[in-house]
């Protein structure tokens, strides 16, 4: 195996960046191969112990690739969740993955606040990765490099300092209270970061996939649309032994979200299937082919388990090892990993989020890969319509476009 072209060069200018900085950020889109060019520029810069930071589903690839290429020096893979529990090493090179997971707004989060410790304990180089900085504001940029020595941010002491030259601070109210809003940030964090970033496109790279879509939808069962119909109604749905309460605009949203694609979380915290029609659905029409399934909440899980049994899996290396599907939830399974084995991406649910839409579905792309299919399951007459058309003009679908759907 050997890099591309243009992981080769990038690599080369991240070594360059790493060196002159200390830290680099490649901000490559999806499917181009970010993992084996940062590994790359950790050999370049003759690293003898590397940290890499992802999540728990994509360690495994990660591993994979270190292998395939026989880099020379030792690499410790863990998930963020995990940082704590791994053993103190001078790390002369940390890689940070998925970085926009630690933008949060406007307090840091654990993740973010882990792994600001780490650097600042081994004064190790940093190479952050990511296909989406900062997927909803600028302003998110802030707590994924504040723990990075020399950061083009480090003048300010916190985040809010760091507003006051870099963000339009505004007000919005929320349930009568005036809360400050921190998202407006301005061109010039961007412009700021450009001598730590390298940018680099699928068009750039020489993809030419075309993405096909295509939306199915099924009937539910009767019990499912009676359920609904009543939660929109009354607000609350009483059984023997459990009730669905939906008392604010918010949770109902979620309750239909839920119930519209047969399963729901009770008030109690149980959750249940009520409705086995969308994971039989996707059965009949897909079992013959090997494919990726993207799910929402556990009960979809479970659902697809009881209708698929041991043919489906929710490990990449046995999907890649077997002639099983493997079954994601949109959320974990969205970054980091490749289904490039998969005949096609199906959705058993939609996520709320524009990002998740984006980067979920390019799971399968490749440069060789000139087509895909992905395959939308909605409910006749439920609210994932309205979901996607939202998402798809990369817009987050919010309370408002709840609201007008109704």
């Amino acid at each position: 195996m050997k890099l591309r072209d243009y992981q080769e060069r990038i690599s080369k200018e991240c070594h360059q960046k790493l060196v002159k900085y200390g830290f680099c950020y490649l901000a490559l889109e999806v499917r181009l191969g970010k993992t084996l060019t940062a590994l790359a520029a950790c050999g370049l810069v003759e690293a003898k112990e590397v940290l890499f930071v992802t999540k728990k589903k994509a360690i495994s690839s990660i591993q994979g690739d270190y292998s395939n290429f026989g880099f020379d020096y030792n690499i410790t893979i863990v998930n963020y969740e995990s940082l704590h529990k791994i053993e103190a090493t001078k790390w002369d090179v940390v890689i940070l993955d998925e970085a926009h997971s630690m933008g949060a707004i406007a307090k840091p989060s654990l993740r973010a606040k882990q792994v600001k410790a780490l650097l600042l304990k081994y004064g190790s180089k940093v190479i952050l990765l990511s296909g989406t900085p900062t997927p909803e504001s600028f302003s998110q940029m802030y707590h994924q490099v504040y723990g990075i020595k020399g950061n083009p941010f480090s003048e300010f002491k916190n985040f809010y300092r760091f507003c006051d030259k870099h963000v339009d601070v505004t007000e919005r109210k929320i349930n009568g209270f005036n809360i400050k809003d921190y998202s407006g940030g301005r061109q010039s964090i961007i412009d700021a970061m450009k001598p730590y970033t390298i940018n680099f496109s699928q068009a750039e790279a020489g993809f030419k996939v075309d993405t096909k879509e295509h939306k199915l939808y099924v009937e539910m069962s009767q019990m499912t649309y009676a359920i609904a119909d009543k939660l929109k109604k009354d607000l609350v749905v009483e059984g023997q032994n459990e009730v669905i309460l939906a008392d604010t605009s918010v949770k109902l949203m979620t309750k239909l979200h839920q119930i519209y694609s047969g399963t729901v979380k009770f008030e109690s915290g149980n959750s249940a299937i009520i409705d086995l029609s969308k994971a039989q659905f996707i059965y009949d029409n897909f079992s013959l082919v090997k494919i990726g399934i993207f799910y929402k909440f556990k009960e979809e899980l479970n659902a697809l388990k009881q209708v698929y049994g041991d043919s489906l899996c929710t490990e990449l290396e046995e999907f890649n090892n077997t002639k099983k599907t493997i079954a994601l939830q949109i959320v974990s399974g969205r970054e980091g990993i490749s289904l490039r084995n998969a005949v096609a991406l199906i959705y058993y649910n939609i996520d709320f989020s524009a990002t998740s839409y984006w980067q979920s579905r390019d799971r399968m792309t490749t440069k060789e890969r000139l087509t895909s299919d992905v395959y939308w399951v909605f409910a006749k007459g439920g609210i994932e319509d309205s979901i996607y058309k939202a998402v798809m003009q990369k817009q987050n679908f919010t309370l408002a476009h709840f609201k007008r759907t109704l």
